[in-house]
């Protein structure tokens, strides 16, 4: 069972002090393991228990591992971390009388490993929590063995660099068995380092792991039941052949025989000498471990490839030119007259009984192609199975309206936040499995109006902070052994803080992350030129992927002067103003404040009286929605003038355009001005998802390169927060302000949860007023607006 420690161990302030972070148990690795070549290994340990007993232990390994005890998984692990924040996992086993065996599997992948997956050296700890059965139980000191698990080749990827390689398992060289008891080719391991923390160390070699407890739950995991065989056809195309989908070619008889094995357990026979490929569909997006169970077939080899889709191809001289010809997707329910591209793993059989193949990670898409190619002897398949896995969200909020299109993107907007939320969020959970700051801070938004768990922001929060470098910017996606920084991104994580400050509160962990946004907005003052502007901080000044922009920079944010990095730069210090305010430094609070008006007169040199907007550059020649949107949410734009930025904002055709992730803002100022009309008009790409045959949202509009990205789900946030209009206004959810905006809508139900209870609204439109009633929990206090009205709401059920 996986476990939470109540209290950190091994942190008792009596150790003397050249001990304090020193746990009892140490590294261990295999003799020949080195950090120069991909690793597989196996430990394993033998337990004699006298009497019933339970016990803790905390394990943790680089880079990876599964745990089991007697044949049944404990857990996997390690929690994604870096060097100076490395997880480990805390179990209690039930130990009956009798002997046991403990086993773990350990891989490194090294360079072929996920971008997002650090590491010092291939090794494995398991530390007993009571210290008087640290020579029973914890490495370095207990009876532990080691074996290399042969047989198994890392496969470079092909379209997800960035979300790591697979594997091919040759049955002929794997050891089977190896998790038994008995198993031969067992050595004594090799001893690393002494196992430390973060409690005051001393005397450290800085590269080595310094131990953190695990800050997420064990993720969910589950069978997969849904599947669909769309195609089975014979093969006689070498296996690296890219071949459309014929519909004149499916073997319709045998498509039954796949259904009955996928979905009832029944065993499949696949005749000597035959190749078969068969296209399975999952009816939804999905991130699960696959396995498979094999007998005979000496020499075959099954090759399991994932895809989110399959591509209409785009030719180059009537000739397909590689995998980057494949970008065009059209509807991603069909199959018939597509192509198939994908990553995946490889298996390959000795002939032996009972065959269990697995993967090292979790794969990720809507469609598998299997690839089944026989020798000489038939194969049996005797099951293939998924494994589904993802944070395990407990959905509290809801939201229903008139509009319909509205109530179906919730749960395309839920399943991207599942498939993209695992040890830490997700960009996408098939091209680059990173957390980024700019989706994240979305993907938090989503879970606080929707959730009651912040762990996950937590730990982004947090992991973010701990990626700044010199001269103090965070990175932009961490933990992530590809150093790049977006400063853009290093000041929404400041709005990060600030949303957990309101959505959460938790005055303390908002403190001990001060330092942190000195730092990043120090950067941005250090870049403040002669006329009191923002000239382009060093990095990548990403903003949006809009068409015309250069790697999605707007004019002036690489080496010049930009509107909108200024404009956001304002927004951010407001926010940073209020963080300090909060955490009791009045004298910061009013810097920041002080400064953001100061920047705010700065930019009307931005400023174009003949259009009524703000320009990206200083020359007045081109002009953003984004520019408009951060001018209005940051306060920069006079009070006289506000109304006429919105209405150019509205009616001005050459504007640049958000897409898909820079919307939030978009909708966030459309809020600000009670135009939910104009916020459906723009939510067309949302509206058209299922049309598409997408189960969950964008990366971009089409032709988009993901089909799974998490920060296309805000409409979720939007629901509530600006549609409902729930938002708190003192930090924690204390007090809260409800503004229904309805717009063309009749009416709009809403549930979301905060830290002191659930708050609800159920309004309609009742001729030019609204009416209804709105419930908030005991404790909260609040005030419902509704244009000039502004009327204070108590704990329990107002009507209004």
């Amino acid at each position: 069972m996986r476990v939470t420690p109540g209290q950190e161990p091994f942190r008792d302030p009596e150790t003397f002090w050249s001990a304090r972070g020193r746990l009892p148990g140490r590294w261990i690795t295999h003799p020949a393991a080195s950090d120069a070549a991909p690793v597989v290994m196996a430990f394993r340990l033998r337990l004699e228990v006298s009497a019933r007993q339970t016990v803790r232990i905390h394990v943790s390994a680089d880079e990876r591992y599964d745990l089991r005890l007697d044949g049944r998984l404990v857990g996997r692990g390690s929690e994604r971390g870096d060097v100076r924040g490395w997880f480990f996992e805390s179990y209690e086993l039930e130990l009956s009388p009798g002997t046991h065996h403990l086993v773990a599997r350990v891989w490194a992948l090294g360079d072929l490993a996920p971008a997002a997956q650090i590491s010092v050296w291939p090794a494995f700890l398991l530390v007993a929590d009571d210290p008087g059965l640290r020579d029973v139980l914890s490495t370095g000191h207990a009876a532990w063995e080691v074996r290399m698990i042969e047989g198994i080749d890392p496969l470079p990827a092909k379209m997800m660099f960035y979300a790591g390689g697979r594997i091919r398992i040759r049955g002929n060289e794997f050891p089977w068995g190896w998790d038994e008891p008995g198993t031969t080719g067992f050595v004594a391991p090799r001893t690393l380092v002494d196992a430390y923390n973060d409690f005051q160390q001393t005397d450290q070699p800085p590269y080595r792991w310094l131990l953190r407890p695990a800050q997420l739950p064990a993720m969910k995991q589950e069978p997969w039941k849904r599947f669909v065989v769309r195609h089975v056809e014979s093969m006689s195309v070498p296996d690296d052949q890219l071949v459309a989908i014929d519909p004149m070619k499916h073997l319709a008889g045998e498509a039954a025989a796949w259904t009955a094995l996928l979905s009832d357990g029944i065993a499949l026979s696949i005749p000597p000498g035959s190749t078969r490929r068969v296209i399975i569909d999952l009816e939804d997006y999905v991130c699960g471990y696959p396995n498979l169970m094999t007998s005979g077939g000496s020499g075959a080899s099954i090759r399991m490839h994932w895809a989110e889709s399959l591509f209409d191809p785009v030719f180059q001289n009537n000739a397909l030119e590689g995998w980057w010809s494949f970008r065009h997707k059209g509807d991603r329910n069909a199959v018939a007259g597509k192509y198939f591209v994908g990553n995946g793993d490889e298996f390959v059989m000795e002939g032996g009984p009972h065959r269990r193949f697995d993967t090292l990670w979790w794969s990720a898409g809507r469609y598998i192609e299997l690839l089944v190619t026989t020798r000489a002897d038939p194969l049996i398949i005797e099951s293939l199975a998924i494994e589904q896995t993802h944070y395990p969200y407990d959905w509290i909020g809801g939201f229903e309206s008139s509009d319909p299109r509205l109530d179906r993107v919730v749960p395309i907007a839920r399943r991207v936040m599942e498939m993209c939320s695992h040890e830490t969020y997700m960009d996408c959970p098939y091209y680059e499995q990173l957390m980024y700051v700019g989706d994240t801070r979305l993907e938090a938004l989503v879970g606080y109006t929707w959730t009651c768990d912040d762990r996950l922001p937590r730990k982004a929060i947090d992991q973010f902070d701990r990626s700044r470098k010199h001269p103090g910017l965070t990175q932009s996606r961490y933990p992530c052994r590809v150093e790049q920084v977006i400063p853009p991104f290093s000041l929404w994580w400041v709005a990060m803080l600030h949303d957990f400050m309101m959505w959460r509160g938790d005055r303390a962990f908002v403190r001990a992350k001060l330092p942190g946004v000195h730092s990043v907005l120090d950067v941005f003052e250090s870049c403040t030129n002669a006329d009191g502007l923002i000239e382009a901080p060093n990095g990548w000044n990403f903003v949006d992927w809009v068409p015309g922009w250069k790697n999605g920079m707007p004019p002036g944010a690489d080496t010049g002067v930009s509107g909108p990095i200024n404009f956001q730069t304002i927004y951010v210090l407001r926010m940073a103003s209020q963080i300090e305010a909060w955490a009791g430094a009045s004298e910061l609070a009013a810097m920041y404040a002080r400064r953001a008006d100061e920047m705010s007169k700065a930019c009307e040199r931005f400023w174009d009286e003949s259009r009524g907007l703000y320009a990206d550059d200083l020359g007045r020649s081109c002009f953003s929605e984004h520019a408009q949107c951060l001018a209005l949410l940051g306060d920069a734009v006079p009070v006289g003038r506000r109304c006429r930025v919105f209405e150019s904002l509205l009616r001005d055709q050459g504007l640049a355009r958000t897409t898909v992730y820079f919307s939030h803002y978009l909708f966030e100022t459309l809020g600000m001005f009670d135009r939910i009309d104009v916020m459906l008009e723009r939510m067309s790409l949302w509206f058209d998802l299922e049309r598409l045959g997408l189960r969950t949202t964008l990366e971009q509009p089409e032709p988009s390169r993901s089909d799974c990205h998490a920060w296309a789900a805000h409409p979720m946030y939007h629901d509530l927060a600006t549609i409902c209009g729930i938002r708190p206004t003192r930090p924690g959810c204390e007090e809260v302000e409800v503004t229904p905006r309805l717009g063309p809508l009749e009416f709009a139900r809403g549930t979301l949860p905060t830290p002191l209870g659930r708050v609800s609204i159920d309004v309609r439109r009742d001729g030019k007023r609204l009416s209804g009633l709105i419930e908030l929990p005991a404790g909260m206090r609040g005030h419902w607006i509704d244009g000039p009205l502004r009327k204070p709401l108590a704990a329990g059920v107002t009507r209004i």
